[in-house]
């Protein structure tokens, strides 16, 4: 079974711990699972984008910085819209032979529901479908509830980045999905 197979089974497993309710008897956050589209970012999504950027992060990317990084010929984006508002993002690099994720987020309402599992699936598969070696990341030390996800996805820990983050100097944990 492929990783893109194995992500659905975990997404599908998440949202349906029992068994799948009617259609019409729509509660939670997805009721439906249409009501999730995705799209590349665009620059008319920077304010959205930002917004999520600023409560998800102490020291978030400025706009300037995000306009710097789509511009980037190897740069691609996936947002994620739940009923035509923004709730979530990745951007990433195209590598000649792997992906690096370069920046994840979703935003505040819309987490611990499996939209952020949703963007890392899509970055995996589309590793895949090139066939990508690896996806790589980088990701604060102190931010546990992101490595916890990504371990869950089979990210394994390759090495400590000290003082990578000039924001603050917090270390980060270099991390890696081995496609081969």
């Amino acid at each position: 079974m492929g990783r893109e197979a194995i992500a659905k089974k975990s997404y599908q497993r998440f949202f349906f711990r029992k068994k799948p309710q009617e259609l019409s008897d729509a509660c939670g956050f997805f009721a439906l699972e249409n009501e999730v589209s995705l799209r590349s970012m665009t620059s008319a999504d920077l304010d959205e984008v930002m917004a999520i950027e600023r409560d998800s992060f102490i020291y978030p990317w400025s706009s300037r910085f995000f306009m710097q990084e789509l511009e980037v010929e190897c740069a691609r984006t996936i947002l994620a819209e739940v009923n035509g508002q923004v709730a979530g993002y990745v951007l990433f690099w195209l590598l000649p032979d792997e992906i690096d994720i370069h920046n994840i987020a979703v935003k505040v309402r819309f987490r611990r529901r499996g939209l952020g599992r949703l963007l890392l699936s899509q970055v995996v598969a589309r590793a895949e479908r090139r066939s990508s070696i690896r996806v790589t990341l980088e990701v604060r030390v102190s931010n546990s509830s992101a490595r916890k996800l990504y371990e869950s996805m089979g990210f394994v820990i390759t090495g400590l980045r000290r003082g990578y983050y000039s924001d603050n100097g917090e270390d980060a944990l270099a991390m890696a999905l081995n496609l081969k």
